[in-house]
């Protein structure tokens, strides 16, 4: 009898991709609301999608164990 599965947390999945070569990318935080007090240039540097820190690549990866 084979050992069991691994699930996929769902909340990680629907916050971070894996690109081609197997990096981990996430979009950047603070550009959901309360927009008008922000700078254009603050915005604009928010818009998106930033690499997951190395501190946190291995836990992200027991996050999500079958995303290739």
């Amino acid at each position: 009898m084979a050992g069991q599965k691994l699930k996929t947390h769902s909340g990680a999945s629907k916050r971070i991709r894996r690109t081609g070569s197997g990096k981990l990318r996430r979009r950047k935080a603070g550009k959901r609301h309360i927009l008008t007090s922000k700078a254009r240039d603050r915005k604009r540097r928010l818009k998106g999608t930033a690499p997951v820190d190395q501190t946190m690549t291995m836990s992200v990866n027991r996050l999500l164990p079958y995303t290739t």
